[in-house]
C-alpha cells in the first residue's frame, strides 16, 4: 500500500457525531470523499438529511438523530451502524457545545449540560463503538486548543470539559490500544469559522489575528487532513496523542 493509499477509507464505516453543521459536517464530507461510509449523529435530523443527500452519490450515509449526553442514545448509534454496514472502523467524537459565560454568572444546569455533551458524551460514545469494533480501529476525540491554553474569554465549562476529553483519550488509548488494538488519539482544534465561534464575532478574530503565530482563523480542510490522518490507516502507530490545530496559538 503506497503512502496515499494509507489515507484512503474504502468500504470502512465511520460514525461521525454532531455532524449536522460546522466541523462534523466537514468532517463527513472529507471522509466520504476518502471513501468511508458514514454513519451520521446528531440532535437535528433534517440538517443531517440535507448533508447525507449530498453525500450519498459515492458512498452510504446512515443518519441517526442522537443526543450523546444520552448513554443509550450512543448504544443506538453504534448499533444502527452496525445494521447497516456490519462493521464500526472509526469514530469521528465531534458533538460538542460552548458558551462564554462569566464563572460567577455560569448556572448549575449549564454547566451540567455543557459536561454531559462535551466530555460524558465522548466516553458514553467510545464505549459504545469500541465495544463493537474490530482490530485496527480508530477513536478521534474533538477536544480543543481551550483545554491546553487559559481561554481568552469566560468559558469555565466548556474548557473544563474539553481538558477531561484530553484526559480521557490518554486513558482510553492506554486501556484499548494494545488489548483491543483501537487506537484513541485527540484532535485539538484551534479557532475555525463554526456555529459556536460565530457568536463572538470579530472580537475574537481580531485576537486570534494578534495571539497566535499564524494570525488568523483556520479553514476547514486544514483540520479535515488533520482528522483524516487520525482516523485512517495512515496513522496506525499514532494512539495516546494530542495533535493540535491551531495556527501556533497554544505555542504563542
Amino acid at each position: 500500500m503506497s503512502t496515499i493509499d494509507r489515507f484512503r477509507m474504502d468500504g470502512l464505516t465511520v460514525v461521525v457525531t454532531g455532524a449536522s453543521s460546522g466541523l462534523g459536517a466537514g468532517f463527513a464530507t472529507s471522509l466520504a470523499g476518502a471513501g468511508a461510509n458514514l454513519v451520521l449523529a446528531a440532535r437535528r435530523r433534517e440538517r443531517l438529511e440535507d448533508l447525507a443527500e449530498k453525500l450519498r452519490v459515492d458512498v452510504g450515509v446512515t443518519v441517526v438523530e442522537a443526543d450523546v449526553s444520552d448513554p443509550e442514545a450512543c448504544a443506538r448509534v453504534a448499533e444502527e451502524a452496525l445494521a447497516a454496514y456490519g462493521r464500526i472502523d472509526a469514530l469521528v467524537n465531534n458533538a460538542g457545545l460552548g458558551s462564554a459565560v462569566s464563572a460567577l454568572k455560569e448556572t448549575p444546569a449549564d454547566f451540567r449540560r455543557i459536561v454531559d455533551v462535551n466530555l460524558n458524551g465522548v466516553f458514553w460514545m467510545a464505549q459504545a463503538c469500541a465495544g463493537r469494533m474490530g482490530q485496527g480501529g480508530s477513536i478521534v476525540n474533538v477536544a480543543s486548543v481551550l483545554g491546553l491554553i487559559a481561554p481568552r474569554f469566560p468559558q469555565a465549562a466548556y474548557a473544563a470539559s474539553k481538558a477531561g476529553v484530553i484526559g480521557l483519550t490518554r486513558d482510553l488509548a492506554g486501556e484499548w490500544s494494545r488489548r483491543r488494538g483501537i487506537r484513541v488519539n485527540a484532535l485539538c482544534p484551534g479557532y475555525f469559522d463554526s456555529e459556536m465561534t460565530a457568536e463572538e464575532g470579530e472580537t475574537l478574530r481580531a485576537m486570534v489575528g494578534e495571539q497566535s503565530m499564524m494570525g488568523r482563523f483556520g479553514e476547514q480542510e486544514e483540520l479535515d487532513t488533520a482528522m483524516l490522518f487520525l482516523a485512517s490507516p495512515a496513522s496506525s502507530y499514532v494512539t495516546g496523542t494530542t495533535l493540535t490545530v491551531d495556527g501556533g496559538l497554544a505555542a504563542y
